[in-house]
């Protein structure tokens, strides 16, 4: 495993996707967060409360919230989440779409962050949902995919034409096949899991008895939600209780482990991983996050101001833990620098010189798409560069010559039209060759014209080379933009 090039104890103020990107791969045992939910609505913390001012907003817009480079990105190198975002602006509006795409790019960087033996649970409610738990079985994989835990509460308003809508979904993914896990139980009642009393067959206990208590469900409806006088309620907008975050911390990482809440909004899964003896790092772009962390730190008895310690001792009245102090959290706007193998060449511990990147190196995927639309016409359509058949480019794809598992390169010199049977069949383990090779034999239902698919790829290439020597000229330019 990746060593951690971060301190214990720290708080990231700002966009945490800029932070999860400078994270070393492999680092983090647990992630346990609670995003935003895609509500469609506006957030404010209570006048008054400890949270006072802290607000945001659930609100997406594809053209304001979706960087073109997630964009490509995400074609590229997650193609089955493409499809999710795809189906979800048909099926569920383009504002969905964006919201997944914002979320999609920092659950990326969260599955490259987890160690092979780690979890994450991401909280989330009935509104994106569906499309949530379709997105993570594209990043995490469909056999990493644990549990859907349903948190259960009371309370609230009663709809008249509805059943009311009264619980949180968590979904659990691991990284690998091994996980931390340590099961919680609980007391049995009149009956345990069987559906047999404990003291069954002429009064011996049943085989599956263990004298504490049977494992908790996958439906939790033991931990309440907060109410106005719960003495840890600080006023923040989508608060969650403590001892929701403490089972799942609990449950998915030791004493020690490192846990990680991207969006730790009013501390929740830092406080819970302080009180059980775990590492933390949160990430929030609230102002006054760091100031909410001490009040907690402070008033759950973990921690307290540098000047009170005054040498002292340093014991706190909660578990007879060491009391920490407020210097001990350390407060960052800075991203931490990767010293894995992305930045640092660890066996020499010479730094790796990296290649400066031209400029047309960095064309986006929808300007690819117009250079070699151009380069592969011909009257009727485009041609296919894998079969040959002419189709309109509303029917062609942009794909690798070189796949990208075998360090195929995302430049437009790598880069040709298919059709999407073509490219649906070459997915990312077949060259172009490849491909070639495998639609002749199938039979000529597959490869429609192996001469004109030859003419495509030697188009495109001397066109994109062509891109390549002519960058900055105004020609290249319209050619780029599709005019």
């Amino acid at each position: 495993m990746a060593e951690a090039n971060f301190k214990n104890r720290t708080l990231y103020h700002g966009d945490n996707l800029e932070y999860l990107r400078g994270m070393n791969s492999g680092t983090v045992h647990l992630i346990a967060t609670d995003p935003p939910f895609n509500k469609n609505k506006d957030f404010h913390a209570e006048p008054d409360s400890l949270a006072s001012g802290a607000k945001f907003s659930d609100r997406w817009k594809w053209d304001r919230d979706v960087h073109p480079d997630w964009e490509d990105a995400i074609q590229d190198d997650w193609p089955a989440v493409w499809q999710v975002i795809q189906a979800a602006k048909v099926a569920s509006g383009e504002d969905m779409a964006a919201f997944l795409c914002w979320l999609g790019v920092r659950l990326m960087e969260m599955h490259r962050i987890l160690r092979d033996d780690g979890s994450i649970y991401l909280h989330i409610d009935h509104t994106a949902h569906a499309w949530v738990k379709a997105m993570m079985d594209g990043i995490f994989g469909r056999k990493n995919f644990r549990n859907e835990i349903v948190w259960g509460y009371a309370g609230g308003g009663v709809p008249r034409n509805d059943f009311p809508r009264k619980h949180d979904t968590l979904l659990r993914y691991s990284k690998g096949d091994k996980v931390i896990f340590n099961v919680e139980r609980k007391p049995y009642g009149a009956h345990n899991t069987t559906g047999q009393r404990a003291t069954d067959h002429g009064g011996k206990r049943s085989l599956d008895y263990n004298p504490k208590g049977t494992p908790i469900n996958d439906w939790w409806v033991d931990i309440k939600p907060l109410i106005n006088w719960d003495s840890e309620r600080m006023g923040y907008p989508t608060q969650k209780p403590l001892a929701l975050y403490e089972r799942i911390i609990k449950v998915s990482s030791n004493p020690g482990d490192i846990v990680l809440d991207p969006f730790c909004g009013c501390a929740t899964t830092p406080i819970a991983a302080e009180r059980l003896g775990r590492r933390w790092i949160g990430m929030d772009t609230w102002d006054q996050a760091r100031q909410t962390v001490l009040r907690r730190l402070e008033y759950e008895g973990l921690a307290a101001p540098d000047s009170k310690m005054g040498g002292g001792t340093r014991v706190s009245n909660n578990d007879s833990k060491q009391l920490i102090t407020f210097g001990d959290i350390t407060y960052s706007t800075d991203p931490p620098v990767r010293t894995d193998d992305n930045e640092v060449a660890a066996p020499s511990l010479k730094l790796r010189i990296q290649r400066p990147v031209e400029p047309w190196e960095k064309m986006s995927h929808r300007e690819i798409f117009n250079v070699l639309v151009k380069a592969q016409s011909t009257y009727g359509g485009v041609i296919c560069g894998g079969c040959g058949r002419v189709l309109e480019k509303e029917f062609m794809e942009l794909d690798h010559i070189t796949p990208k598992s075998d360090r195929g390169a995302n430049h437009i010199l790598n880069r040709i039209l298919l059709c999407r049977p073509c490219n649906g069949r070459k997915r990312d383990n077949l060259t172009l060759r490849g491909l070639m090779r495998e639609n002749k034999r199938k039979g000529v239902d597959w490869m429609k014209d192996e001469s004109l698919a030859k003419i495509a790829q030697d188009s495109a290439t001397s066109r994109a080379e062509w891109v390549r020597d002519n960058f900055d000229t105004e020609e290249c330019q319209r050619l780029i933009k599709g005019e």
